[in-house]
């Protein structure tokens, strides 16, 4: 590791539990790096992103990373500041904070000659690395409807709650079926004068716990996904029930084809006339919220638990491949045209991160020394070998580790294509792309 930029440096951008942990593998690596991060603190989302009675929606087994446990006195489902509290104790343990530059926002980066990247930075420094690791998470950039109408009372995003007293008194509507938006409105639901959901989309609702167990403790990677469905359908059936029967739309996809909602909280406030189902808002108009079936409530205020866009700004928009939700990579970070750039961290693991992340950076490891050895992207081999960019931004667990595993097992057959297609083209280099014009009024700092 090395604190002074150079381009046999690699660069890390973020130091949430992604960065941090690709932070302590180029550590172990003995591969020299630099770590920065906009924010004074590290944990990402735990650190700036989450409300006070936050918890975790995954029990600590699939959260925890595998080479370094959560303390015996956590619970099964820790709190928003036991995470943070792990990871600055993580950071601790594999002497990784003293790396990490804070204060340090990424303006703009740019392919330059020699497959070098340019990076400017907010305070109009401008370093040059080998290489640079987005880690910047997908937690950050909000997304937000647009409504017919004006609207005279408050509106804010679900990442700008932050504690109850924000809620309290108030005549709240909360739009979304997702985690964030149950969590609000059951806070709502304690504190708030009344409490509505507008529901666009319909979600399955899943519990916690199913005979005191947590979900995850059900998924083996040795039974069947087929199996695997129809058992939580029939705890589904047991725990939950109909949903229509709680004045909510029956789903109308394959649970796991979205993001399910974790967490029954919000159930049992509808059940007990504490928060009403409402259908898409139509159009505000001063205090009043007119909804699609033609009610209408007066409102105080509106919560957008609307969710995030996944957002490189300080990308130039040759190398934008976002679709969505899903960033067109292969081999889950690399693009196909351009070494040096990894996207990672990107996709959202059914159950949890933290078990994924020990066997993904032994595989990353391997992928940065094979690609040190050749001179086109090592994107651009797995494209050429077959390899396919991903198509959801959601994955199963085990799915995850099993495809890992299989990457190991090929990988001296990877590291010999890599080889020959490196000599079939051996005039490939990053194409160079110039500087914007007003780099400082025109990009956006994250």
């Amino acid at each position: 590791m090395t604190k002074t930029p150079s381009e046999k440096s690699y660069l890390i951008v973020g130091a949430g539990p992604v960065g941090l942990a690709h932070a302590k593998a180029l550590k172990l690596a003995q591969m020299p790096y630099h770590q920065v991060d906009a924010d004074d603190n590290l944990g990402g989302n735990w650190y700036h992103g989450v409300y006070e009675n936050a918890h975790l929606i995954s029990p600590r087994s699939v959260m925890e990373y595998p080479d370094f446990p959560m303390p015996p006195e956590y619970p099964e489902f820790p709190s928003g500041k036991d995470m943070l509290e792990y990871y600055n104790n993580y950071a601790d343990h594999y002497g990784i904070r003293e790396g990490i530059e804070f204060k340090k926002k990424v303006i703009y980066i740019r392919p330059i000659e020699n497959n070098l990247w340019q990076v400017f930075f907010h305070d109009n420094e401008v370093r040059i690395y080998k290489a640079v690791l987005l880690c910047n998470g997908h937690h950050w950039d909000k997304r937000s409807p647009e409504y017919k109408g004006h609207f005279d009372g408050e509106i804010f995003h679900s990442k700008d709650y932050k504690r109850p007293e924000q809620l309290r008194g108030k005549r709240i509507v909360v739009v979304g079926a997702g985690n964030s938006a149950c969590d609000v409105a059951s806070e709502s639901a304690r504190v708030g004068a009344k409490a509505f959901m507008s529901i666009r989309s319909s979600a399955w609702f899943l519990p916690k716990l199913i005979a005191g167990q947590p979900l995850t403790h059900y998924s083996k990677p040795w039974v069947p996904n087929w199996i695997q469905k129809i058992g939580l359908h029939l705890g589904l059936r047991l725990v939950v029930g109909d949903l229509e029967n709680y004045g909510l739309p029956k789903p109308d996809h394959e649970v796991f084809e979205k993001h399910p909602t974790i967490g029954t909280e919000v159930l049992h406030y509808i059940k007990h006339g504490k928060i009403k189902p409402k259908p898409a808002i139509e159009r505000l108009d001063g205090k009043k919220v007119i909804f699609v079936d033609g009610t209408e409530e007066e409102i105080d205020l509106i919560v957008n638990a609307t969710g995030f866009h996944l957002s490189y700004p300080f990308l130039p928009k040759e190398l934008n491949r976002v679709k969505g939700v899903v960033a067109e990579t292969y081999g889950n970070c690399m693009i196909d045209d351009y070494k040096g750039i990894y996207l990672v961290g990107w996709e959202q693991a059914r159950g949890g991160v933290g078990a994924l992340v020990t066997p993904w950076t032994d595989l990353f490891i391997r992928y940065l020394k094979l690609e040190d050895e050749i001179q086109v992207p090592l994107g651009f081999v797995l494209k050429e070998l077959g390899f396919k960019s991903p198509t959801s931004h959601l994955f199963g667990l085990f799915q995850v580790v099993k495809n890992f595993n299989k990457m190991h097992r090929y990988f001296d057959k990877l590291t010999k294509e890599a080889h020959r297609i490196n000599k079939e083209n051996p005039t490939m280099r990053n194409k160079v792309l110039p500087m914007p014009a007003n780099l400082n009024e025109n990009m956006e700092v994250f």
